[in-house]
């Protein structure tokens, strides 16, 4: 029994974060149409951010979300009113657009990696915040992970309430149905898919900062996430926030089972999941 509970919670710890990085990843994809293949490097800045701020400054971890988040979505909204409206202004059609910004946001990884080399070195970075065991049912956790769990539930929470009770959330919402129709109905369409493009940074920063509370970090950690976060994406349903967020947790719990089997499998586990969906049911579990 307490086997069993160790892997249950352990799966919902990793549901967690795969659930927050695949909701900003379905936000840009969902709405502003664009396969953002750099999307782990924004997870990346926001853990790498976060130990500079703790093991440089002695910034707690937890107030780093509040700075890293909105540091990286003024990125993401400066990079998609500069590069990605031009780039779909340019455009031919929507489909020309998605692989455009694409091979874009593949220059971007590189691009982001490379500075990240630059001031932060090959190094593993890691750091020792709420570092102690909590029993729950016999078994042990860390209080690091019970606590970035908390976090990731509640701003997944607190962002599907954004984009269920805001006039924003709705116009969101309506964009990601019909952009004309919502142009036609006095929704800034321009405005919104870059607050889309940067609040889907946003969350991959805040990922990124509640990982390396338990996890160490590096400057070439963000491809395994955003592969993770496709993944996720495409099991919850293209453009699905709840599809993502329920998504993510499931693959949680299937990677957990996996690891506790087999260490070693759990990535090629989460590809099977992948190939099988795409075979059999390529809309994933809510999308339409």
């Amino acid at each position: 029994m307490i086997q069993f509970l160790d892997v249950v919670i352990a799966g919902l710890l990793l549901g967690g974060l795969y659930a927050l990085i695949a909701m900003g990843l379905s936000l840009q994809y969902g709405v502003a149409r664009v396969l953002n293949v750099a999307h782990g490097e924004f997870i990346m800045l926001g853990g790498l951010g976060a130990w500079t701020l703790y093991a440089r400054f002695g910034v707690n971890p937890l107030v780093a979300v509040a700075i890293c988040g909105p540091a990286a979505f003024v990125l993401g909204f400066i990079l998609h009113r500069t590069m990605f409206k031009r780039l779909l202004a340019m455009s031919t059609s929507p489909g020309a657009f998605e692989s455009n910004s694409m091979l874009a946001s593949f220059g971007l990884l590189f691009i982001i990696q490379n500075v990240a080399f630059i001031i932060w070195g090959p190094e593993i970075r890691g750091y020792a915040f709420l570092n102690y065991p909590v029993d729950i049912g016999g078994a042990l956790f860390g209080a690091n992970r019970l606590v970035t769990l908390g976090f990731a539930i509640s701003i997944g929470v607190a962002f599907y309430a954004f984009l269920a009770l805001t006039r924003m959330g709705k116009g969101i919402r309506a964009a990601a149905q019909d952009r004309l129709t919502a142009g036609l109905m006095g929704v800034n369409t321009q405005l919104v898919l870059a607050l889309c493009f940067g609040l889907g940074a946003g969350l991959a920063s805040i990922a990124g900062v509640l990982i390396s509370i338990s996890y160490p970090v590096n400057a070439t950690m963000g491809l395994e996430y955003a592969i993770i976060a496709i993944i996720v994406v495409v099991l919850g349903g293209l453009g699905s926030i709840p599809g993502s967020f329920l998504g993510g947790f499931i693959l949680g719990i299937v990677g957990s089972i996996v690891s506790y089997i087999e260490p070693g499998l759990s990535l090629v586990a989460y590809y099977v999941i992948f190939m099988l969906l795409l075979l059999v049911k390529p809309t994933g579990i809510l999308g339409r």
